[in-house]
């Protein structure tokens, strides 16, 4: 019986074998001048011996970026340092860098999170579903990919947002394998997806430099995507994985060995002890892993041009690069090789970022996903409702703004609904929302989708948890940790003021529900003061029901209490179609009829604004 290419790479993968794909394995090098006279000339210098060079070109955190386009605004990405976003000015960059060194001498890899993020990807998710290879739309990600001619991508914990039918399509329709040495099946533990892979480059008169490339995912999908991968599939640690996979790609012979990880630098953790291994493990997998030359990082969202870490075994430096998020930049490993005693050494490696501002799209995968674009323009600008006042998020992360408290009015009004007639329908219901995007606007007057999808950037789904007085008190704060500790005689710049401890405003929960002061003269942990409900101090032994999502329910962001609380009701639907809804029934959005100073922030009991 025939294998399609996706029964292969799993049958591979779970016998531990290393993929190559057909017709993409081996490369012949040579065909420039200049890499002639590298093989000829002073590659057989340093007493006879034969040296190479070798380029390995990574991204990571695309998030559905195809085309320098943001669907949320209606025009040409831009933001403050002029950055520009998607694979079509990726391609440009990617284009150049090869005909740098040399086509058959240049892979391209990725270090995950495909297919979740802008319009465009959620579009070919939830409303035209791919469903495969053969049939259906294609993924407008998978073509740009494809015709790039990506070698492997490393699976990040956003793929698993839509479920494991919709990633298995996306595998489907790619070219090249989804790497995930530490994505298992939950019963059997043997590997999900590809593990490695395996490539061949082929060099003029010597035998051939065998590239090994390790992916790792991140353990955190168990927590945030529990829904969708409980019982399914499990997620080991990137280190423990890696001290599995490096000796047996080494054993396989391979010369080079790097690693992409949808995994941070520093060995921090969002999710506290909820799962025994650390969420940003990179430099830990550098540290402790023999074995490694390089790893493409993933996952944080920073630029890392070049970070080395020193392999506290061997001795050996391991060079690591982040590129920034989106599409903005490519990182640039270059490696040299010298031929001694029958193999090829790796004799260095130097990481740099390119900037993706500095080129113009590569035109053909412009064209590419034109159409699939074109549709998802369309179908973000239709008018869905009417708003009778501009709300906008831009004051969010330090003032109670009518557009959170919107969104905590949404949330609110489900799980009130969907409680109605249940042991829990007399419950007061409290609702968390986050300032996702200090961008957000709700225009007055006509209503787009794209207005309101902008409010929501995440595929977040909505859990209803029950909770004490006393727990709401201790994770409003833990919210609370987000400001900086500021003397009452100190000046105040809103733009200093947030972000304690590098907490990224996702992480900063809004409460709707009760109303609350957050004191930022005293210490992190003693900050709520004036916790009311209904006018009445917060009695600690009350029951609450919280409206919030599956993210910060399953632990994420490591809020106390929330993950280990009773769930009353979950939905399946992301917040966002919830919001969509809630607009298309009602018609209007009039900020004078909800809403209120629920809280505000003081020094030393003073309110900080007007």
């Amino acid at each position: 019986m025939a294998l399609n290419r996706r029964d292969f790479i799993n049958r591979s993968a779970a016998t531990g074998a290393g993929v190559a794909l057909a017709g993409t394995a081996g490369a012949v090098v040579g065909a420039s001048p200049a890499e002639a006279a590298e093989q000829h000339g002073k590659g057989h210098g340093h007493g006879g011996r034969k040296t190479f060079s070798l380029r390995v070109l990574g991204t990571t955190d695309l998030h559905g970026h195809a085309l320098n386009w943001d669907y949320f605004t209606n025009a040409e990405y831009d933001d403050a340092t002029h950055n520009d976003v998607g694979l079509a000015k990726v391609a440009t960059l990617v284009e150049h860098a090869r005909a740098e060194k040399g086509h058959d001498r240049t892979l391209l890899i990725d270090a995950g999170d495909i297919i979740q993020g802008t319009q465009l990807s959620y579009y070919y998710a939830r409303v035209e579903p791919i469903t495969g290879a053969r049939r259906g739309p294609r993924h407008p990600m998978a073509l740009a990919m494809n015709h790039m001619k990506y070698d492997a991508a490393a699976l990040g914990n956003h793929e698993f947002n839509y479920g494991i039918p919709l990633l298995r399509a996306f595998q489907d329709q790619c070219d090249f394998p989804l790497l995930a040495a530490n994505a298992v099946d939950a019963k059997t533990l043997k590997p999900a997806f590809p593990p490695y892979l395996v490539k061949e480059i082929r060099v003029h008169g010597a035998r051939p430099v065998k590239v090994g490339i390790l992916g790792l995912t991140n353990p955190g999908i168990a927590i945030w995507d529990k829904a969708n991968v409980q019982g399914k599939m499990a997620f080991p640690g990137l280190v423990e994985q890696a001290k599995i996979y490096v000796p047996k790609l080494r054993a396989l012979g391979c010369d080079v060995v790097i690693c992409t990880d949808h995994s941070g630098l520093d060995g921090s953790t969002s999710y506290g002890d909820a799962i025994p291994y650390p969420e940003n493990a990179s430099s830990l997998v550098a540290q402790q892993v023999p074995g490694i030359d390089a790893i493409l990082v993933g996952h944080t969202h920073v630029e890392r041009p070049q970070t080395l870490v020193v392999n506290e075994e061997t001795g050996r430096t391991v060079v690591l690069s982040e590129p920034l998020m989106w599409g903005m930049r490519l990182s640039v490993f270059d490696i040299d090789l010298e031929f001694d005693r029958g193999r090829w050494h790796v004799t260095s490696v130097k990481a740099e970022v390119r900037n993706a501002n500095t080129v113009d799209e590569d035109p053909v995968v412009a064209k590419l996903v034109r159409d699939e674009h074109n549709k998802v323009v369309e179908y973000v600008n239709q008018v869905i409702g009417t708003c009778t006042a501009q709300m906008s998020a831009a004051e969010s992360t330090y003032k109670d703004t009518p557009i959170i408290d919107f969104l905590n009015l949404v949330q609110s009004d489900t799980v009130k609904a969907a409680l109605a007639g249940t042991a829990y329908a007399d419950l007061p219901v409290l609702s968390e929302a986050s300032p996702f995007s200090r961008t957000a606007v709700f225009p007055a007057g006509p209503l787009s989708l794209r207005d309101v999808a902008g409010l929501y950037v995440y595929e977040n789904t909505l859990d209803a948890k029950l909770l004490t007085g006393a727990q709401v008190k201790d994770y409003l704060e833990w919210s609370a940790g987000y400001f900086v500790q500021t003397a009452p005689d100190a000046p105040v710049d809103v733009t200093k003021i947030t972000n304690a401890n590098n907490t990224p405003d996702y992480s900063y929960d809004i409460l709707s529900g009760v109303s609350y002061d957050i004191d930022i003269a005293q210490p992190a942990g003693s900050r709520i003061v004036n916790l009311t409900h209904a006018g009445a101090p917060v009695d600690p032994a009350a029951q609450f029901v919280l409206a919030v999502n599956n993210y910060r329910s399953g632990g994420g962001s490591n809020y106390p209490h929330v993950a280990t609380a009773q769930s009353v009701w979950s939905n399946s639907d992301e917040i966002r179609n919830t919001i969509i809804a809630w607009v298309q029934a009602h018609g209007t959005v009039d900020p004078s009829t909800f809403g209120g100073d629920e809280w505000r922030l003081t020094r030393a009991g003073v309110p900080l604004f007007s």
